[in-house]
């Protein structure tokens, strides 16, 4: 009789599995969602270091529940969607008015929270309590449909609840957790997108992608468009202590509730925006770059006003603010923000 899909990848994950990732050391709750939640479309190698910072900073449920927005958005930096710094924020909050300040081992109250969904909330109760739930990240989804030569972009609902009836049906009912590592490092490390290394693989044997040279062709891709660019002037406003204006940034949109430089749709409208911040002389026109999201490209050319003055009324606006270099660490910024300021210089006073 052919082992099954978890016999196989469980004797493989022994041998060769990760089982020094610092989240599965103590493996408890708040810490497998917190590394959960880094890992949506980030590469362990990248997580590790902003996982240990921010449990240095916050070790407990309770400690991000009470900390303010600007420390979590600020040990969030750089990794970008922070939506997803919000909604932990606010989950651990909830679950310290509803839950007595414990993730809830029940999955319907766990996928209620904001920011987990099905799969974030089986990884916790698998991981953290050894609790029979099927998991379906990237990496899942993309074994899955290798293995059952399943046809379709996975993000399609029906693509992904066939995916999901797969996942519930290869869980075992022993061993759960160390299961769904296990998949989940196989599609990080051999069953990769691009060159997989089949010959590697526990589960090539039975793989029909392997079998039928699909492998390149599974999962499908997302049906392409074309994304659009957007332009902004990024206004540096810096004083001859070496502080920098800085601008929180709406509600609404990219970026929202992040600490920010004030923007102008073009150089001319940045000059009248300065001139309502700061007494200003010159300005000198830094190199643009391109950043980009998920749904479109940002084309910024930074403007540096040096020297700057402060006018009067900033300190009475709540939204605007000078920082210096060290305060700026403390703070929640746009990666390409942070970026920036880091590689300008300081001004020759």
């Amino acid at each position: 009789m052919t082992a099954t899909l978890a016999t196989r990848l469980l004797h493989w994950f022994d041998q060769y599995g990760r089982k020094d990732l610092p989240w599965q050391h103590p493996r408890d709750a708040y810490r497998v969602w917190l590394s959960e939640v880094m890992l949506q479309q980030t590469q362990v190698t990248t997580v590790v270091g902003y996982f240990e910072r921010f449990v240095g900073a916050l070790p407990t449920l309770r400690d991000l529940a009470s900390a303010d927005e600007d420390t979590v958005l600020a040990l969030w930096s750089g990794l970008g969607y922070y939506r997803r710094a919000r909604f932990l924020h606010r989950a651990a909050q909830l679950c310290v008015e509803q839950h007595a300040g414990e993730l809830p081992r029940d999955f319907d109250a766990l996928n209620a929270l904001p920011g987990i969904g099905r799969s974030t909330a089986g990884a916790i109760l698998a991981q953290a309590h050894g609790l029979r739930f099927a998991i379906l990240d990237g990496n899942v989804k993309r074994v899955l449909t290798r293995y059952h030569g399943i046809h379709g972009h996975p993000g399609e609902s029906a693509v992904e609840k066939q995916l999901w009836q797969h996942a519930e049906a290869h869980t075992p009912n022993t061993r759960v957790a160390d299961y769904t590592q296990a998949i989940m490092d196989l599609g990080a490390t051999l069953c990769v997108r691009s060159r997989p290394r089949c010959e590697a693989c526990p589960l090539a044997g039975d793989c029909v992608a392997h079998r039928d040279d699909l492998t390149t062709q599974l999962p499908s891709r997302k049906p392409g468009k074309s994304i659009p660019t957007r332009a902004t002037v990024m206004l540096i406003l810096r004083d001859r202590q070496g502080r920098v204006l800085l601008e929180r940034r709406g509600p609404q949109g990219v970026w929202s509730g992040l600490w920010s430089l004030p923007e102008a749709t073009d150089p001319n409208a940045a000059w009248r925006i300065a001139q309502q911040h700061a007494q200003i002389d010159d300005a000198q026109a830094l190199a643009p770059f391109i950043h980009v999201f998920s749904h479109y490209r940002l084309n910024i050319e930074p403007l540096l006003f040096d020297h700057a003055t402060a006018a009067h009324g900033i300190a009475d606006n709540p939204q605007l603010r000078w920082c210096s270099a060290e305060e700026l660490t403390a703070l929640g910024l746009p990666a390409p923000v942070r970026s920036l300021l880091l590689n300008i210089a300081r001004p020759t006073l």
